[in-house]
């Protein structure tokens, strides 16, 4: 039984310690969400930590390509937030604990 134990507590942490996916990220009193622009969020979190152009990405249509880019908040609590943008929207807000 103990040999379960450990090998759940080694579990759990493994997964604590690797990145998660939100939809929404709260920045003091104020709420992001994906969907939201890249003025809003600036807006409500401020000035991040980097910004790192990542590329760029074309339509569904294939008519037009929009940048993606991605900015980092942190770390608040040991946790960074890594938020995706295409084409001024938001669309991933992944977490992290730093080391």
């Amino acid at each position: 039984m103990i040999g379960h134990r450990r090998l759940l507590a080694l579990a759990l942490a493994t997964a604590a310690s690797q990145a998660s996916a939100a939809d929404t990220l709260r920045c003091g009193s104020q709420l992001i969400s994906v969907g939201d622009r890249s003025s809003e969020v600036l807006q409500k979190c401020g000035e991040p930590v980097s910004r790192d152009p990542l590329g760029y990405k074309r339509s569904a249509n294939r008519r037009e390509e929009f940048q993606v880019e991605e900015w980092t908040y942190g770390p608040k609590s040991g946790m960074y937030q890594y938020l995706r943008f295409e084409g001024n929207r938001l669309v991933q807000i992944t977490s992290k604990r730093g080391n």
